[in-house]
């Protein structure tokens, strides 16, 4: 009796372990895309720039040019360039450059924009203080509008040797449409009241 109740609850146990490694292996799937943004965030990997408060209050003698580009991924019906090809600025010198975005469309179009800055290894030293991609935007049909990005390049730039050589960062922007739930709500709600 002892030996098929024994196999029993090894079976069990076999079951329960190949149950939690599976579970497991969902649940690092989940969390793989945010904790990998978190530590691009944290450590700049791949041209992730990081989000300060203000400007260092020291600023630097050393010039570096920052080139903006834009991009719209497929499917994005907005038009979208920076208003300025490039800024020389101070490492710690706060700018404000801008992206123009136009809607051409005849209906209301929600975008987020993807960043990063080239070469990948300033994107430590990149700071943004605002930006138009910390949140979606929205634009009407046939709106035009300019949005802002505030930024500084870290004075702690110059104490990286492997930085020695950047003389110009560039900050590219890739626009996606998103849903636009509220516009879908209206649209179900209003449909309902026509049923």
């Amino acid at each position: 009796m002892s030996g098929p109740s024994n196999i029993r609850a090894r079976n069990r146990l076999t079951g329960l372990l190949a149950a939690a490694v599976v579970l497991g292996m969902v649940g690092a799937a989940y969390a793989a895309v945010p904790l990998y943004r978190l530590f691009c965030q944290v450590t700049g990997f791949g041209g992730t720039t990081q989000v300060a408060e203000a400007a260092p209050a020291t600023v630097g003698t050393r010039l570096i040019a920052v080139r903006f580009n834009a991009d719209t991924a497929r499917g994005m019906p907005w038009r979208f360039r920076p208003v300025q090809r490039e800024v020389s600025l101070r490492v710690g010198e706060q700018a404000l450059a801008f992206y123009r975005a136009s809607n051409p469309t005849e209906r209301r179009v929600v975008g987020t924009a993807t960043f990063n800055v080239t070469p990948a290894k300033a994107g430590p030293y990149f700071n943004k203080i605002e930006c138009f991609c910390f949140t979606e935007q929205a634009l009407e049909a046939g709106e035009d509008v300019e949005m802002p990005v505030s930024f500084f390049v870290d004075p702690a730039i110059d104490d990286d040797p492997n930085l020695a050589d950047v003389k110009t960062i560039t900050l590219s922007y890739t626009l996606f449409e998103v849903a636009d739930e509220r516009a879908a709500t209206v649209a179900a709600d209003s449909n309902d009241g026509n049923g």
